[in-house]
């Protein structure tokens, strides 16, 4: 009976093990902390929903089809691409299922696009407020277009020569750090008394995470004005590309910049808005 149990417990535990021993398999290969927890909670239900129906084609193809019944066709993607990574973590890369087609479109969705006014708004409430990191980090994923899980790689050595060097997902890019953010960031680095390292840092000495930084842009939307569904780190990164597309309209340029290896990623940070878009319609020289 004890035994059975054991048996029972141990069968139980193995997805979590599997999905841990994955995600630390994709750190490995240079993908994002976010993006590792992200993968390894959906093996995590995958292994879950194959320990009872078998790893075989039919129970991926059923997961296919739930995730694209519960989800929109871009979260069921996002979940496919995790359980297809998985598979092929698992060496079973015949089993990977096909992602849902999706028609892209032509402009962005204007209710979620930070604009320019709105990040003034908050990065002047921050500075009301006293959030002397908070401001900080704003001006620095809006003047390099980071990600904010490459702000680790904004230290006090590369804010003295004027150059972070961001290496992910197995590649390296130079990143310029204009001279008044510069200045700013050995400013703060000098107050911090941080002489070397992450110059963005929590009270434990860690580099700051996604969350904290999205949270931290919440809390100032009430202060600024500003819609909350507007607010969130990647919105910053975003608004940085539509500045620098609008300066240097090249996007081979701007996927440089970003650390994009596609360039079609790098086409929906430009996309319109749907006004924008319908100006330009209205302008064209149709027969009407």
């Amino acid at each position: 009976m004890k035994q059975t149990a054991k048996r029972r417990t141990e069968k139980e535990t193995r997805p979590a093990r599997s999905a841990e021993r994955f995600a630390r398999a994709l750190l490995a290969a240079g993908r994002s902390e976010a993006t590792a927890e992200k993968y390894a909670r959906y093996a995590r239900r995958f292994e879950e929903r194959a320990r009872e129906c078998g790893l075989t084609r039919e129970s991926v193809q059923s997961y296919r089809k739930e995730a694209a019944g519960r989800h929109s066709a871009a979260g069921a993607n996002g979940m496919l691409a995790a359980v297809n990574s998985y598979l092929g973590y698992l060496g079973r890369e015949e089993l990977r299922a096909a992602p849902l087609k999706v028609q892209k479109r032509a402009y962005a969705d204007e209710k979620r696009e930070l604009r320019k006014e709105d990040f003034a708004r908050l990065l002047a409430a921050a500075e009301r407020l006293g959030r002397d990191r908070t401001a900080l980090v704003l001006r620095t994923l809006h003047a390099t277009g980071l990600r904010v899980s490459e702000l680790r790689f904004v230290t006090a050595e590369a804010a003295e020569r004027g150059e972070a060097e961001v290496t992910m997902k197995g590649k390296t890019r130079g990143v310029f750090l204009p001279d008044k953010l510069r200045r700013r960031l050995t400013e703060y680095a000098r107050r911090r008394g941080i002489t070397r390292g992450p110059v963005f840092v929590t009270r434990t000495g860690r580099p700051v995470d996604r969350f904290s930084v999205w949270r931290e842009m919440k809390a100032l939307c009430a202060e600024a004005g500003v819609e909350p569904a507007r607010a969130f780190p990647h919105n910053v990164r975003k608004l940085f590309a539509r500045i620098f597309h609008a300066a240097i309209p090249s996007l081979a340029e701007l996927a440089d910049v970003l650390g994009h290896s596609d360039v079609n990623t790098t086409r929906i940070y430009t996309a319109p808005t749907a006004a924008s878009l319908r100006r330009r319609i209205a302008a064209l020289p149709l027969l009407l």
